[in-house]
């Protein structure tokens, strides 16, 4: 179970048990493991041996300061899809040159404060090219394509294709736009610097990555002044047991072996960048919640907890799997049971798949145990909201057997503070 033990039947992480959290803490409760998420972080960047290559953070994963700030310390880079994730970054120690702007629909005030402090825009639709030559002349800007081809975990996650927002829509057989940027870059002396794709979210498949790559690194002979190429993120984990993980040693011997071939062909060391954001922080976070409630249908056993969608959106807007642990009670035999929030919404269960709710098999369950959500750190808490007037959780990182609170728990005062 790796950082995860089990010592008198109680859920122990990175050495301290549940139980202990949750009465310092409080319920509900996010937990994290800095060990984890510098792990995961090193395996990828040790995984391409590409020189040149720099890992961008996607922060709309997980924006907590204290792992951003973690994060920076390490060298790594920062994935912004807002002006509000810059203004972040910036005061998290990243510096400006170490920021990509994958902004959507941006406002000229936008693009403004951007330049101003110092950090390049990825821009993914002609008339924002447009828009920001006009602003922007005699500079250098990246460009976001859509090269007709996407994956991902759900389809609210695919960002590539003919039915996505996302990118310039410029494939393998269709290069019509590249013309128009061409014309619109010459008209405002702007450079193309950087290529940029990305495909979706939660993809374990590594053949996806380099059938991408391929598409792009081709694309990218159309220009001819740039400086680095983006692959995106979206690498995804293991949820179930019976999933298999990303191959990210043959990811990245594939990647460096076409970066080297498309280096030397196109005459210089063109940078990589890749944007992980759940790879680095999904295994690393917990949610805890406590059990008050246990109840009966001719269908199922209800088990209701102390947090829900408001806290962990995942199961109700993708169906996804969360594994889920009796921190409390890990080895007794286990029941079906369908776990479900504190929110008024049916919708409210944390045991759902995308067809509806289903019925889970948790160690036996009794009032006041405390129930570990699994794989929680990305798309969490930067999910999370106040729906119901519930105020948000503390969330807590641990570490060789310490702990260390990174955000305190909201209060109603927190909810009151806009209702002047």
């Amino acid at each position: 179970m790796g950082i995860f033990s089990v010592n008198n039947n109680e859920l122990y992480i990175d050495g301290i048990s549940a139980r202990e959290l949750i009465q310092k803490f409080g319920s509900p409760l996010y937990v994290y493991s800095e060990k984890i998420i510098k792990e995961k972080f090193y395996k990828l960047k040790k995984s391409i041996t590409y020189k040149n290559t720099n890992i961008l953070y996607a922060m709309k994963a997980n924006s907590n300061f204290q792992i951003l700030k973690m994060l920076a310390r390490e060298g790594c880079g920062i994935d912004a899809v807002s002006i509000e994730e810059i203004e972040i970054a910036l005061k998290a120690g990243f510096k400006p040159e170490k920021i990509l702007f994958t902004g959507i629909n941006l406002s000229i005030e936008d693009m403004k404060r951007a330049v101003k402090k110092g950090v390049m825009l990825n821009l993914g639709s002609l008339m924002q090219l447009k828009f920001y030559g006009e602003y922007f002349p005699n500079t250098k800007v990246s460009i976001r394509i859509n090269p007709d081809f996407g994956s991902g975990h759900h389809d609210h996650v695919v960002t590539g294709g003919r039915s996505s927002k996302f990118g310039i829509f410029i494939s393998k057989d269709d290069r019509k736009y590249v013309e128009e940027i061409n014309r619109i870059c010459k008209k405002y002396n702007i450079t193309i610097a950087g290529i940029h794709a990305h495909i979706g979210s939660g993809i374990r498949d590594e053949e996806k990555f380099i059938k991408l790559s391929e598409i792009i690194l081709d694309i990218a002979k159309e220009f001819n002044d740039l400086e680095f190429i983006d692959i995106g993120g979206g690498i995804g984990i293991p949820y179930r047991d019976n999933e298999e993980e990303f191959n990210i040693e043959k990811f990245g011997n594939d990647i460096t072996e076409r970066m080297n071939n498309f280096s030397k062909e196109y005459g210089k060391n063109i940078k990589l960048m890749l944007e992980p954001g759940r790879y680095i922080v999904a295994e690393a976070g917990i949610l805890l919640t406590t059990v008050y409630d246990i109840k009966e249908t001719p269908l199922y056993k209800f088990v209701g907890v102390d947090s829900g969608f408001n806290l962990l959106i995942r199961p109700l807007a993708y169906g996804s799997f969360h594994k889920i642990i009796n921190a409390s009670n890990v080895e007794d035999d286990k029941e079906e049971v369908v776990v479900a929030g504190y929110i008024c919404e049916s919708g409210d269960v944390f045991t759902r798949n995308e067809e509806g709710i289903e019925k889970r098999a948790i160690s036996k369950i009794d009032i006041g145990n405390i129930l570990a959500i699994m794989n929680a750190g990305a798309y969490g808490f930067a999910m999370s909201s106040n729906y119901n007037s519930r105020p948000k959780p503390a969330e807590v990182m641990v570490y060789e057997g310490k702990v260390k609170l990174i955000r305190r728990r909201e209060t109603i005062r927190d909810l009151l503070a806009t209702q002047k």
